[in-house]
Protein backbone atom coordinates (compact mmCIF):
# COMPACT_ATOMS: atom_id res chain seq x y z
CA UNK A 1 0.00 0.00 0.00
CA UNK A 2 3.10 2.55 1.09
CA UNK A 3 4.95 1.82 -2.12
CA UNK A 4 1.57 2.38 -4.54
CA UNK A 5 1.01 5.92 -2.50
CA UNK A 6 4.14 7.55 -1.43
CA UNK A 7 7.02 5.06 -3.20
CA UNK A 8 9.41 2.81 -0.88
CA UNK A 9 8.55 2.39 2.99
CA UNK A 10 11.20 4.58 4.83
CA UNK A 11 13.59 2.45 7.37
CA UNK A 12 11.79 1.87 10.41
CA UNK A 13 11.73 5.46 12.81
CA UNK A 14 12.70 7.55 10.10
CA UNK A 15 11.16 10.39 8.25
CA UNK A 16 10.64 10.60 4.47
CA UNK A 17 9.45 13.36 2.39
CA UNK A 18 7.47 12.19 -0.52
CA UNK A 19 4.31 12.81 -2.55
CA UNK A 20 1.35 11.13 -2.01
CA UNK A 21 0.08 9.94 -5.99
CA UNK A 22 -3.51 8.41 -6.14
CA UNK A 23 -3.89 5.31 -8.91
CA UNK A 24 -3.00 7.60 -12.03
CA UNK A 25 -0.04 8.94 -10.92
CA UNK A 26 -1.46 12.26 -10.11
CA UNK A 27 -0.15 14.01 -6.74
CA UNK A 28 -2.97 14.64 -4.02
CA UNK A 29 -0.30 16.29 -1.18
CA UNK A 30 3.45 16.27 -0.09
CA UNK A 31 3.52 14.63 3.33
CA UNK A 32 6.08 13.10 5.72
CA UNK A 33 5.97 9.23 5.90
CA UNK A 34 7.00 7.45 8.84
CA UNK A 35 7.23 3.62 9.24
CA UNK A 36 6.92 2.04 13.08
CA UNK A 37 7.92 -1.51 12.83
CA UNK A 38 6.27 -3.88 15.45
CA UNK A 39 6.27 -4.51 18.11
CA UNK A 40 7.80 -0.97 18.75
CA UNK A 41 4.98 0.74 18.12
CA UNK A 42 2.19 2.77 19.74
CA UNK A 43 0.24 -0.46 19.00
CA UNK A 44 2.93 -2.74 19.31
CA UNK A 45 2.15 -3.79 15.47
CA UNK A 46 3.67 -2.60 12.13
CA UNK A 47 2.46 1.12 11.84
CA UNK A 48 2.61 3.70 8.37
CA UNK A 49 1.85 7.34 9.33
CA UNK A 50 1.19 9.48 6.15
CA UNK A 51 1.63 13.18 7.47
CA UNK A 52 -0.23 15.32 4.76
CA UNK A 53 -1.81 18.70 5.10
CA UNK A 54 -4.88 19.18 6.96
CA UNK A 55 -6.81 20.73 4.47
CA UNK A 56 -10.49 18.87 4.42
CA UNK A 57 -10.63 17.82 0.61
CA UNK A 58 -6.98 16.09 0.64
CA UNK A 59 -8.01 14.42 3.73
CA UNK A 60 -11.22 13.15 1.88
CA UNK A 61 -9.03 12.12 -0.97
CA UNK A 62 -6.77 10.47 0.90
CA UNK A 63 -9.25 8.89 2.90
CA UNK A 64 -11.71 7.39 0.01
CA UNK A 65 -8.11 6.26 -2.10
CA UNK A 66 -7.08 3.89 0.68
CA UNK A 67 -10.27 2.73 1.68
CA UNK A 68 -9.91 1.26 -1.57
CA UNK A 69 -7.20 -1.22 -0.32
CA UNK A 70 -8.35 -4.45 0.86
CA UNK A 71 -8.57 -4.94 4.50
CA UNK A 72 -8.23 -1.35 4.69
CA UNK A 73 -10.56 0.70 6.71
CA UNK A 74 -11.15 3.55 9.06
CA UNK A 75 -10.39 3.04 12.82
CA UNK A 76 -12.95 2.77 15.31
CA UNK A 77 -13.34 5.28 18.25
CA UNK A 78 -10.05 3.98 20.38
CA UNK A 79 -9.27 1.15 18.60
CA UNK A 80 -5.26 1.87 18.53
CA UNK A 81 -5.57 2.40 22.00
CA UNK A 82 -7.21 -1.24 22.50
CA UNK A 83 -4.62 -2.93 20.14
CA UNK A 84 -2.07 -1.26 22.50
CA UNK A 85 -3.68 -2.71 25.10
CA UNK A 86 -3.98 -6.26 23.19
CA UNK A 87 -0.69 -6.02 22.33
CA UNK A 88 0.84 -5.08 26.08
CA UNK A 89 1.66 -1.57 25.51
CA UNK A 90 -0.35 -0.13 28.05
CA UNK A 91 -2.67 -1.37 30.93
CA UNK A 92 -6.11 0.29 31.25
CA UNK A 93 -5.45 2.68 33.83
CA UNK A 94 -2.85 4.02 31.31
CA UNK A 95 -5.93 3.85 28.58
CA UNK A 96 -8.39 5.93 31.12
CA UNK A 97 -5.40 8.40 31.87
CA UNK A 98 -5.43 9.37 28.25
CA UNK A 99 -8.94 9.64 27.62
CA UNK A 100 -9.00 11.51 30.82
CA UNK A 101 -6.30 14.22 29.28
CA UNK A 102 -8.07 14.23 26.20
CA UNK A 103 -10.79 15.74 28.23
CA UNK A 104 -8.64 17.83 30.51
CA UNK A 105 -10.01 21.17 31.10
CA UNK A 106 -7.83 22.73 33.60
CA UNK A 107 -3.70 22.17 34.47
CA UNK A 108 -4.99 20.38 37.29
CA UNK A 109 -6.75 17.28 35.28
CA UNK A 110 -4.04 17.74 32.57
CA UNK A 111 -1.17 16.85 35.64
CA UNK A 112 -3.08 14.04 37.04
CA UNK A 113 -3.92 12.51 33.16
CA UNK A 114 -0.12 12.46 32.62
CA UNK A 115 0.55 11.06 35.38
CA UNK A 116 -1.76 8.14 35.13
CA UNK A 117 -0.50 7.85 31.69
CA UNK A 118 2.84 7.34 33.06
CA UNK A 119 2.00 4.24 34.98
CA UNK A 120 1.89 6.20 38.62
CA UNK A 121 -1.80 3.94 39.45
CA UNK A 122 -0.59 0.61 37.42
CA UNK A 123 2.51 0.93 39.33
CA UNK A 124 1.17 0.71 42.83
CA UNK A 125 -1.55 -1.28 42.13
CA UNK A 126 0.76 -4.12 40.73
CA UNK A 127 2.86 -3.59 43.64
CA UNK A 128 0.22 -4.52 45.76
CA UNK A 129 -0.68 -7.44 43.39
CA UNK A 130 2.94 -8.82 43.40
CA UNK A 131 3.07 -8.40 46.92
CA UNK A 132 -0.22 -10.82 47.33
CA UNK A 133 0.66 -13.00 44.97
CA UNK A 134 3.78 -13.65 46.92
CA UNK A 135 2.02 -13.98 49.87
CA UNK A 136 -0.62 -16.09 48.27
CA UNK A 137 2.39 -18.58 46.75
CA UNK A 138 3.38 -18.54 50.75
CA UNK A 139 0.41 -19.69 51.68
CA UNK A 140 -0.31 -22.63 48.83
CA UNK A 141 3.22 -23.88 49.53
CA UNK A 142 1.92 -24.35 53.42
CA UNK A 143 -0.88 -25.93 52.01
CA UNK A 144 0.23 -28.06 49.53
CA UNK A 145 3.69 -29.54 51.23
CA UNK A 146 2.06 -29.51 55.12
CA UNK A 147 4.49 -32.95 55.25
CA UNK A 148 7.72 -31.38 54.28
CA UNK A 149 10.33 -30.04 56.25
CA UNK A 150 11.25 -27.30 53.05
CA UNK A 151 7.95 -25.24 54.55
CA UNK A 152 8.49 -23.23 57.96
CA UNK A 153 6.11 -24.14 59.72
CA UNK A 154 4.92 -20.56 61.46
CA UNK A 155 3.55 -19.34 58.02
CA UNK A 156 0.90 -17.73 59.37
CA UNK A 157 2.85 -15.74 62.07
CA UNK A 158 4.78 -14.61 58.89
CA UNK A 159 1.80 -13.60 56.80
CA UNK A 160 -0.81 -12.13 59.33
CA UNK A 161 1.37 -8.86 59.29
CA UNK A 162 2.54 -8.28 56.02
CA UNK A 163 -1.76 -8.94 55.45
CA UNK A 164 -2.16 -6.37 58.16
CA UNK A 165 0.34 -3.60 56.55
CA UNK A 166 -1.09 -4.04 53.14
CA UNK A 167 -4.77 -3.74 53.96
CA UNK A 168 -3.84 -0.20 55.73
CA UNK A 169 -1.71 0.98 52.60
CA UNK A 170 -5.40 0.48 50.50
CA UNK A 171 -7.37 1.62 53.39
CA UNK A 172 -5.57 4.67 53.17
CA UNK A 173 -5.50 5.12 49.46
CA UNK A 174 -9.39 4.74 49.10
CA UNK A 175 -9.59 7.35 52.29
CA UNK A 176 -8.80 9.97 50.39
CA UNK A 177 -12.05 12.53 50.69
CA UNK A 178 -12.44 11.55 46.86
CA UNK A 179 -10.13 14.13 46.02
CA UNK A 180 -8.75 12.58 42.58
CA UNK A 181 -12.70 11.91 41.27
CA UNK A 182 -12.93 15.49 42.49
CA UNK A 183 -9.96 16.89 40.77
CA UNK A 184 -11.17 14.62 37.37
CA UNK A 185 -15.09 15.74 37.33
CA UNK A 186 -14.63 18.83 39.09
CA UNK A 187 -15.97 20.36 42.47
CA UNK A 188 -19.87 21.30 42.47
CA UNK A 189 -20.81 24.30 44.45
CA UNK A 190 -24.19 24.94 44.52
CA UNK A 191 -26.01 29.03 44.85
CA UNK A 192 -29.04 28.24 47.89
CA UNK A 193 -31.09 30.12 49.32
CA UNK A 194 -34.81 31.74 49.90
CA UNK A 195 -36.14 33.67 46.61
CA UNK A 196 -34.72 36.96 45.23
CA UNK A 197 -32.14 37.26 47.33
CA UNK A 198 -29.43 37.26 44.78
CA UNK A 199 -28.41 33.63 43.33
CA UNK A 200 -28.81 34.53 39.94
CA UNK A 201 -27.22 37.73 40.06
CA UNK A 202 -23.86 35.95 41.59
CA UNK A 203 -24.27 33.50 39.54
CA UNK A 204 -23.83 35.85 36.82
CA UNK A 205 -21.17 37.83 38.42
CA UNK A 206 -18.93 34.05 39.12
CA UNK A 207 -19.51 33.41 35.28
CA UNK A 208 -18.51 37.05 34.29
CA UNK A 209 -21.17 36.84 31.57
CA UNK A 210 -25.21 36.59 31.80
CA UNK A 211 -26.27 32.69 32.38
CA UNK A 212 -29.05 33.30 34.62
CA UNK A 213 -31.99 35.85 34.30
CA UNK A 214 -32.54 38.07 36.90
CA UNK A 215 -35.73 40.12 37.98
CA UNK A 216 -37.05 41.37 40.77
CA UNK A 217 -40.11 39.06 40.76
CA UNK A 218 -39.61 36.14 43.29
CA UNK A 219 -39.31 32.74 41.75
CA UNK A 220 -37.99 33.87 38.38
CA UNK A 221 -35.37 30.60 38.45
CA UNK A 222 -37.45 27.52 38.65
CA UNK A 223 -35.11 25.29 36.83
CA UNK A 224 -31.28 24.40 38.11
CA UNK A 225 -29.11 26.07 35.67
CA UNK A 226 -24.98 25.67 35.68
CA UNK A 227 -21.71 26.79 34.69
CA UNK A 228 -18.27 25.91 34.41
CA UNK A 229 -15.27 27.62 36.37
CA UNK A 230 -11.65 27.26 36.44
CA UNK A 231 -10.45 28.21 39.65
CA UNK A 232 -6.88 28.16 39.62
CA UNK A 233 -6.75 25.03 37.89
CA UNK A 234 -9.89 23.61 39.51
CA UNK A 235 -12.58 22.94 37.39
CA UNK A 236 -15.85 23.92 39.72
CA UNK A 237 -19.63 23.51 38.46
CA UNK A 238 -21.30 26.08 39.83
CA UNK A 239 -25.23 25.67 40.11
CA UNK A 240 -27.93 28.40 40.46
CA UNK A 241 -31.46 26.93 42.01
CA UNK A 242 -35.07 27.36 42.61
CA UNK A 243 -35.81 29.82 45.46
CA UNK A 244 -35.93 27.74 48.89
CA UNK A 245 -39.41 28.06 49.96
CA UNK A 246 -43.37 26.69 50.49
CA UNK A 247 -45.44 27.23 46.97
CA UNK A 248 -48.62 25.94 45.51
CA UNK A 249 -47.05 26.48 41.95
CA UNK A 250 -46.17 23.02 40.58
CA UNK A 251 -43.51 23.99 38.35
CA UNK A 252 -41.97 26.19 40.78
CA UNK A 253 -42.14 22.78 43.24
CA UNK A 254 -40.28 20.88 40.99
CA UNK A 255 -37.56 23.65 40.83
CA UNK A 256 -37.52 23.59 45.08
CA UNK A 257 -37.33 19.45 44.86
CA UNK A 258 -34.34 20.29 42.04
CA UNK A 259 -32.80 22.90 43.99
CA UNK A 260 -32.63 20.44 47.22
CA UNK A 261 -31.15 17.77 45.08
CA UNK A 262 -28.33 19.95 43.93
CA UNK A 263 -27.73 20.86 47.89
CA UNK A 264 -27.29 17.18 48.46
CA UNK A 265 -24.95 16.91 44.97
CA UNK A 266 -22.31 19.66 46.20
CA UNK A 267 -18.85 19.84 47.48
CA UNK A 268 -19.75 23.20 48.92
CA UNK A 269 -23.17 25.17 49.85
CA UNK A 270 -23.53 28.98 49.23
CA UNK A 271 -26.66 29.88 51.21
CA UNK A 272 -27.29 33.61 50.41
CA UNK A 273 -29.58 35.49 52.35
CA UNK A 274 -30.26 39.75 52.09
CA UNK A 275 -30.45 41.46 55.05
CA UNK A 276 -28.37 39.45 57.14
CA UNK A 277 -26.59 35.88 57.16
CA UNK A 278 -28.56 33.09 56.61
CA UNK A 279 -29.54 30.23 58.85
CA UNK A 280 -28.81 27.04 57.11
CA UNK A 281 -31.71 24.78 56.24
CA UNK A 282 -29.85 21.59 55.52
CA UNK A 283 -28.61 20.27 59.26
CA UNK A 284 -24.59 20.02 57.79
CA UNK A 285 -24.88 17.55 55.37
CA UNK A 286 -23.20 19.51 53.00
CA UNK A 287 -20.14 21.81 53.97
CA UNK A 288 -22.22 25.27 53.61
CA UNK A 289 -21.18 28.94 53.52
CA UNK A 290 -23.35 31.45 54.57
CA UNK A 291 -23.58 34.70 52.46
CA UNK A 292 -24.90 37.99 52.92
CA UNK A 293 -25.86 39.61 49.69
CA UNK A 294 -27.49 42.78 49.19
CA UNK A 295 -24.96 44.42 51.27
CA UNK A 296 -25.05 47.58 49.58
CA UNK A 297 -28.67 48.07 50.44
CA UNK A 298 -27.93 47.26 54.28
CA UNK A 299 -24.80 49.29 54.70
CA UNK A 300 -23.18 45.69 56.62
CA UNK A 301 -19.68 44.80 55.57
CA UNK A 302 -18.68 43.22 52.72
CA UNK A 303 -15.90 40.46 52.36
CA UNK A 304 -14.70 37.36 54.84
CA UNK A 305 -15.70 37.75 58.36
CA UNK A 306 -14.64 36.94 61.34
CA UNK A 307 -17.76 34.75 61.99
CA UNK A 308 -16.95 33.18 59.21
CA UNK A 309 -19.60 34.44 57.33
CA UNK A 310 -19.59 36.41 53.69
CA UNK A 311 -20.97 40.02 52.60
CA UNK A 312 -21.51 40.48 49.15
CA UNK A 313 -22.93 42.94 46.51
CA UNK A 314 -23.05 42.03 43.21
CA UNK A 315 -23.89 45.85 42.19
CA UNK A 316 -21.15 47.43 43.53
CA UNK A 317 -18.73 44.41 43.31
CA UNK A 318 -18.07 44.53 47.14
CA UNK A 319 -16.66 41.42 48.61
CA UNK A 320 -17.52 39.12 45.19
CA UNK A 321 -13.28 39.07 44.70
CA UNK A 322 -12.79 38.01 48.52
CA UNK A 323 -15.73 35.45 47.84
CA UNK A 324 -13.77 34.21 44.46
CA UNK A 325 -10.44 34.31 46.55
CA UNK A 326 -11.81 31.92 49.28
CA UNK A 327 -13.38 29.24 46.63
CA UNK A 328 -10.36 29.34 44.77
CA UNK A 329 -8.36 28.73 48.35
CA UNK A 330 -11.37 26.30 49.29
CA UNK A 331 -10.02 23.66 46.38
CA UNK A 332 -6.37 24.37 45.92
CA UNK A 333 -5.74 21.65 48.49
CA UNK A 334 -7.29 19.31 45.65
CA UNK A 335 -5.25 21.23 42.77
CA UNK A 336 -1.87 20.76 44.71
CA UNK A 337 -2.64 16.71 44.86
CA UNK A 338 -2.50 16.72 41.35
CA UNK A 339 0.81 15.59 41.61
CA UNK A 340 -0.06 12.86 43.86
CA UNK A 341 -1.11 9.19 43.11
CA UNK A 342 -4.29 9.45 43.44
CA UNK A 343 -7.98 7.06 42.84
CA UNK A 344 -9.51 8.79 39.91
CA UNK A 345 -12.28 6.55 38.75
CA UNK A 346 -15.44 4.99 40.22
CA UNK A 347 -14.29 1.53 39.09
CA UNK A 348 -11.12 1.45 40.75
CA UNK A 349 -12.80 2.49 43.77
CA UNK A 350 -15.51 -0.29 43.72
CA UNK A 351 -12.65 -3.14 43.15
CA UNK A 352 -10.09 -1.56 45.25
CA UNK A 353 -12.92 -2.02 47.99
CA UNK A 354 -13.99 -5.53 47.32
CA UNK A 355 -10.10 -5.94 47.69
CA UNK A 356 -9.88 -4.84 51.07
CA UNK A 357 -12.94 -6.98 51.79
CA UNK A 358 -11.36 -10.18 50.91
CA UNK A 359 -8.25 -9.29 52.64
CA UNK A 360 -10.63 -8.72 56.10
CA UNK A 361 -12.12 -11.76 55.33
CA UNK A 362 -8.90 -13.84 55.57
CA UNK A 363 -7.50 -11.70 58.27
CA UNK A 364 -10.62 -13.14 59.96
CA UNK A 365 -10.47 -16.67 58.74
CA UNK A 366 -6.87 -16.95 59.60
CA UNK A 367 -3.87 -19.58 57.83
CA UNK A 368 -3.93 -21.55 60.83
CA UNK A 369 -7.90 -21.68 60.83
CA UNK A 370 -8.74 -23.19 57.05
CA UNK A 371 -5.66 -22.68 55.19
CA UNK A 372 -8.06 -23.38 52.03
CA UNK A 373 -10.40 -20.56 52.73
CA UNK A 374 -7.64 -18.07 53.53
CA UNK A 375 -6.16 -18.93 50.24
CA UNK A 376 -9.14 -18.40 48.27
CA UNK A 377 -9.57 -14.96 49.62
CA UNK A 378 -6.37 -13.97 48.44
CA UNK A 379 -7.34 -15.02 45.10
CA UNK A 380 -10.27 -12.94 45.10
CA UNK A 381 -7.99 -9.92 46.56
CA UNK A 382 -5.46 -10.53 44.00
CA UNK A 383 -8.05 -10.71 40.80
CA UNK A 384 -9.71 -7.43 42.51
CA UNK A 385 -6.67 -5.46 42.09
CA UNK A 386 -5.81 -7.48 38.60
CA UNK A 387 -9.39 -5.60 36.92
CA UNK A 388 -8.37 -2.13 37.44
CA UNK A 389 -4.88 -2.82 35.68
CA UNK A 390 -6.82 -5.73 33.25
CA UNK A 391 -4.84 -8.20 33.93
CA UNK A 392 -8.03 -10.38 34.52
CA UNK A 393 -11.30 -10.84 33.33
CA UNK A 394 -12.04 -7.13 32.14
CA UNK A 395 -13.83 -8.03 28.99
CA UNK A 396 -17.01 -6.12 30.28
CA UNK A 397 -15.47 -2.90 30.99
CA UNK A 398 -13.41 -2.95 27.83
CA UNK A 399 -15.84 -1.22 25.50
CA UNK A 400 -16.83 1.66 27.95
CA UNK A 401 -13.03 2.39 28.28
CA UNK A 402 -11.82 2.47 24.63
CA UNK A 403 -15.56 4.59 23.14
CA UNK A 404 -14.32 7.51 25.68
CA UNK A 405 -11.33 7.91 22.83
CA UNK A 406 -11.90 9.91 19.42
CA UNK A 407 -11.08 8.07 16.23
CA UNK A 408 -7.06 8.83 16.52
CA UNK A 409 -6.62 7.45 19.71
Amino acid sequence: MCEKIAGKVPEPRRAAFRRLRDETGEVIDEALVLFFAGPNSETGEDCLELQAHGSPAVLQRLAALLGDFPGCRPAEPGEFAQRAFLNGKVDLTAVEGLADLVDAETEAQRRLAVRQMGGSLRDLYEGWRTRLVEILALAEAGIDFVDEGDVGGDIGHTIAPILEELRREIEAHLSDARRGERIRHGAVVTLAGSPNVGKSSLMNALARREVAIVTDVPGTTRDRLEVRLDLDGMAVTVIDTAGLRETADVVEREGVRRARLAIKEADLVLLLGAGGPPISTHDGEVETWRVESKVDLTGSLPGRRDDGTFGISVKTGDGVADLLDALAERFRHDVASSGDVLLTQARHRRHLSECVDALAAAVRIGYDGEPDLFAEELRRAARSLGRITGRVDVEEVLGAIFERLCIGK
